[in-house]
Parts: structure tokens; C-alpha cells; sequence
């Protein structure tokens, strides 16, 4: 292949939270584009978080960037605990000496979420609603704490802060759950202070958001698969503009490839927009843009999600 197909041929990345899912994706696209990519989660195929399935793990991801034309590398890692954590970077500058790109996707308060959607914050059970800020945000600090001062090493790095929404939807929209509104508001945050803090070592912070992501919970909700998610839309005509994983995976890896991305630095982005920008389709050809058809339909009722893929 050609360094053209591979231009993060050499580059080293840490997608923090890659058993399933966006980071999954983000991860094998990485891979697809040459990377050697260490991919991290509590799921292996000796263990089960308390939200995994055991056809989910990370060895599993680590084998796809590799079938992809990368090197995955798994490392069982709880970004909860620093030391594990530390101990990933220190494997990292051991075996490597860089991190090029540190992508936290880290999460898993589905579970939470689900029970607790929609209810006062009184209503919701304390423990449960700090748990989702521990998995949604002290995962993604700890992290960066421990793998900054590796990527900041080399002049170049990149930050990617996965979550859901971006500044322009989430500033005027409540997410209807105060714990989870927090959780999802901090990643973007947390680049636009690491966009500053980076600036000095040539490196680049940016929050990315997937739009109406099909994740294995949401397929599983309307009792559909990727094959059959068009089947969906009788429930709910809406799901027309959904995006599988592949497309969050392939606008980062069109970040990490663009040697001008600091023109991002601290900028909250999403899926659809980096398609346009950038050229590329989600799996199935289509470029859906789900952040632009729920503004669109705020205005207008009527409008409608095919005019938006």
C-alpha cells in the first residue's frame, strides 16, 4: 500500500475505550490508515465489565486494526485507576517512544443512562448519577494527565474528545438528565482548555461528536442489525439519518491524517461536518448529517431526514 492509502504509516495512537462501538471504529479506521494503535477497555475475553458482552472485547479490536492494515495492540486497561493508566503510557514511550494521537472515547454509563432518563435530578439515585461523571469525565482527566506529557513530547500531537453533541446543539439544548449533560458537556470542555494548553508543543485538542450513532444499544432498542437498520424507520422515520460507527471512525482518522488540523485546535466538530470538509461517506456511500437535520427540523416540522444523508 501506499503511503498515500496509509498516511499515518508510523504514527503511534491510544484510543482509551475501544471494545465496541465509536471507539471500536475509530480505532480500525486508524488502522485502515496505517497506525499502530493500542486499544484499551475492561472487556477481554477473560473478563466482562459491568456493562461488556463477551462479543465484545478489546482483543478483538486490537485484531481488527490489524486486519485493517495497521498494528492493534490490547492492554487491558480501568482508566478509572491512574496507575493502570500510567502503566499504558509507560508501555507506550517503552515500546515506542511517541504517542501521535490520544483519542478518549471512554464512557459506558448506557446503563445509567437508560434507568435514569428524563427524571429530576432529586429523583435519581446519587450513586448512580456521580457514577456516569466518573465514567464520562474522570476517565477522560486521568488519562490525559498520564498521556499528555508523551504525545506533548513531539510537536504535532493530536487530542481527540469523544462524546455526544456539540457546543452549538448542546449550548441551547438541556439533555434531559443533569448528570449526563454534565458528562457529555466536559469533553468539549476539556480540548478547548487542552487546545491552549497544547498550543505550545504544536499540538491539537478538538471534541468530535458522532450524530445519531446506530451503537449496538441503539440497534438492540428498535430490534433491528446494521444490515436491516432501515427497518427502523416504520418505528421512527427520523432513524433515516442515523450513521453507523464507521463514520465517526473515518473523520478521525481524517484528522489525524491532515497535517493542517491546528486550524481545529479547540473546536467542538461532528461527524457530518467533517464529511463535508474532508470528502468521505459513512459505510454505505451515504453523508449523513445529524446535528444539521435536527436544527433544520426545529425550524421546520416538515423536514425531512432523507433530504439530510
Amino acid at each position: 500500500m501506499t503511503t498515500e492509502n496509509t498516511p499515518l504509516r508510523g504514527r503511534v495512537c491510544l484510543v482509551a475505550g475501544a471494545t465496541r462501538g465509536a471507539g471500536r471504529a475509530i480505532a480500525v479506521q486508524l488502522g485502515t490508515a496505517g497506525a499502530t494503535v493500542y486499544v484499551t477497555g475492561r472487556t477481554t475475553r477473560d473478563r466482562i465489565s459491568e456493562v461488556g458482552r463477551s462479543t465484545e472485547t478489546i482483543e478483538e479490536t486490537a485484531e481488527l486494526v490489524t486486519a485493517a492494515g495497521g498494528e492493534g495492540i490490547a492492554v487491558p486497561t480501568d482508566h478509572l485507576e491512574p496507575d493502570q493508566v500510567r502503566a499504558l503510557v509507560e508501555r507506550i514511550d517503552r515500546d515506542h517512544g511517541r504517542l501521535d494521537v490520544l483519542v478518549n472515547d471512554v464512557w459506558g454509563g448506557e446503563h445509567l443512562l437508560v434507568a435514569t432518563f428524563g427524571r429530576k435530578t432529586w429523583d435519581i439515585d446519587l450513586a448512580d448519577g456521580l457514577r456516569m461523571l466518573e465514567l464520562g469525565v474522570r476517565t477522560h482527566l486521568v488519562t490525559a494527565h498520564a498521556a499528555l506529557p508523551l504525545l506533548a513530547r513531539h510537536p504535532g500531537g493530536l487530542v481527540v474528545e469523544v462524546t455526544d453533541g456539540t457546543t452549538a446543539y448542546n449550548g441551547t439544548h438541556y439533555r434531559e438528565n443533569l448528570f449526563y449533560d454534565l458528562a457529555k458537556n466536559a469533553p468539549i470542555r476539556i480540548a478547548f482548555g487542552l487546545a491552549r494548553e497544547l498550543a505550545d508543543a504544536g499540538g491539537t485538542a478538538v471534541s468530535v461528536s458522532p450524530g445519531w450513532l446506530r451503537s449496538e444499544q441503539m440497534l438492540a432498542h428498535f430490534g433491528v442489525t446494521e444490515e436491516n437498520w432501515r427497518d427502523a424507520t416504520e418505528q421512527l422515520p427520523d432513524f433515516a439519518v442515523s450513521e453507523s460507527p464507521v463514520y465517526v471512525g473515518r473523520a478521525v482518522a481524517a484528522l489525524a491524517a491532515d497535517p493542517e488540523r491546528a486550524r481545529w485546535n479547540g473546536r467542538s466538530l461532528d461527524s457530518g461536518q467533517l464529511a463535508r470538509e474532508y470528502g468521505f461517506t459513512d459505510a454505505d456511500g451515504s453523508r449523513p448529517d445529524s446535528w444539521g437535520f435536527m436544527a433544520a427540523k426545529e425550524a421546520d416540522p416538515d423536514t425531512r431526514p432523507e433530504d439530510y444523508r
